[in-house]
């Protein structure tokens, strides 16, 4: 397991660029809520603890995971933020419905990015059991949320910089 013995929250905070003026929305299936909320919630305390402003924070909500993409270029189209936190929890059932809904969504997060050019960040957790997630949203391996957050802000200092 790529997890084990791993923190997913663990990272060197002096390395993570200062948030203050970037704008970052996040995008939220609410389809298994309890592992979704808690993943939203570490990704939005760490922006706040990196210098993003609560007025710079949109906070959308959508049906599931499968439509995190077209929310995420909706608001993309929108609003231009710096970057875009895609959160979803897909978890194995007894159906192929699994692969395909998390082969779409990746797919999807992945051409949002390679299209608009704002940084579309995947914080989809595709785990096998609830316990998996839960483990994953602010369990024993830490919460992915934090990890996503930081990759925002590292990927949206990026873009400023290469854009000049």
């Amino acid at each position: 397991m790529a997890t084990a013995l791993t923190d997913l929250s663990h990272y060197d905070p002096k390395g993570v660029p200062d948030g203050t003026g970037m704008r970052i929305a996040l995008v939220v299936a609410e389809w298994n809520e309890e592992i979704t909320h808690s993943l939203a919630e570490a990704a939005r305390r760490t922006l706040l603890h990196h210098g993003v402003a609560e007025a710079d924070l949109r906070i959308e909500r959508v049906p599931g995971s499968y439509e995190l993409a077209p929310a995420a270029n909706l608001l993309i189209q929108a609003e231009q933020p710096d970057a875009v936190i895609c959160v979803g929890s897909v978890i194995r059932g007894e159906t192929p419905h699994f692969e395909y809904v998390c082969q779409a969504t990746a797919q999807g997060i992945m051409d949002v990015n390679l299209r608009t050019g704002v940084p579309t960040i995947f914080c989809v957790l595709t785990d096998e059991t609830i316990q998996q997630a839960r483990d994953r949203s602010g369990g024993k391996h830490g919460n992915k949320g934090v990890d996503c957050a930081v990759a925002a802000l590292k990927m949206a200092a990026l873009r400023r910089r290469l854009r000049g």
